[in-house]
């Protein structure tokens, strides 16, 4: 075997091992035992001169060298897995691969059935995959390369994601239509504050923000019932349980809800596009981006490649 073919074994072996950060799970993902990976791995650093991982115990966190040689060598893995599909798509022919993304579920309830629609239509021997997870777990698939991209909403910028925000939706109140606060075209935060709310599981974003602005203002809040994905929310507000602040996302406009904006004290919430800076683009992605917007292809091309600190 040549030089240049165990090198390119050896640095896909490190690239897994870099976003796993494991040696189990690297060999999981390239169907090889340990021992090989490990053995990859050092030959490596032999070859480098240099370590690349700093080893403890059953840990493993990539050094600053390594961090350089990961930029710098994954392009060129990504680009050599996806050769065939990339050659196709320059002669015109994207119509087979896999395309796998992450998302939660009001993205995927509320955003994304238009543009798989679409895809579907355009290229139906693409195998699309959704992926239905919270936003920390989407970074970590995305990180681990078990996603090509995810779609949602991201309120704190990560310095290894790129994001491109395309959507925005408008904070607002839902009561039943029989609520006191119903008959109201504007509210306060005291207005709300007597009255249990519905929310989400409290490690989400929203739950976040509604502490914060009632807290800010030295407002007290009472959340009476948690519940998961908008559409429950919905129906446990229209039920008479509780009041909820959601973004318009959710809302069809046939709900038997009253709905009371809020936008003096919550800001708009953006939807988008969400890449690992230094992922490889795929001519599936490609297609799918456009789709959504049509600037969305460069700007990634552009930001993605942009460095990252170690």
């Amino acid at each position: 075997m040549s030089n240049k073919q165990n090198r390119l074994k050896q640095l896909r072996a490190f690239i897994h091992v870099a976003q796993t950060g494991s040696i189990s799970k690297a060999a999981d993902k390239l169907f090889l035992s340990q021992p090989s990976i490990s053995l990859q791995i050092k030959a490596l650093e032999a070859e480098v001169d240099t370590v690349l991982f700093e080893r403890r115990g059953p840990k493993i966190k990539i050094t600053p060298a390594g961090k350089i040689l990961y930029d710098i060598s994954l392009p060129l893995i990504e680009g050599m897995d996806s050769l065939n599909e990339t050659f196709s798509a320059q002669m015109g022919q994207i119509d087979t691969g896999t395309l796998s993304i992450a998302a939660g579920e009001s993205t995927i309830l509320y955003i994304l059935p238009k543009f798989v629609a679409e895809f579907n239509k355009l290229y139906p021997n693409i195998s699309l995959r959704l992926r239905n997870v919270t936003g920390r777990d989407g970074m970590s698939m995305l990180r681990a390369d078990e996603a090509d991209f995810a779609v949602g909403s991201m309120i704190e910028r990560v310095e290894d994601m790129a994001y491109f925000p395309i959507f925005n939706f408008d904070p607002v109140l839902i009561t039943p239509k029989d609520h006191p606060l119903s008959g109201k075209t504007k509210l306060s935060l005291q207005d709300i504050s007597p009255y249990g709310l519905i929310l989400p599981p409290r490690h989400l974003s929203t739950w976040r923000m509604v502490k914060m602005a009632f807290e800010q203002r030295n407002i007290p809040y009472k959340v009476t019932l948690e519940a998961g994905g908008w559409e429950v929310i919905k129906k446990y507000v229209s039920m008479g349980l509780g009041i909820s602040i959601v973004t318009d996302i959710c809302l069809h406009g046939d709900e038997n809800i009253n709905v009371i904006p809020l936008g003096d004290y919550f800001p708009k919430r953006s939807y988008g596009v969400v890449i690992r800076k230094g992922k490889h683009i795929s001519p599936q992605a490609r297609s799918f981006f456009e789709l959504m917007h049509e600037d969305l292809p460069n700007f990634l091309n552009k930001d993605i490649h942009k460095s990252i600190k170690v």
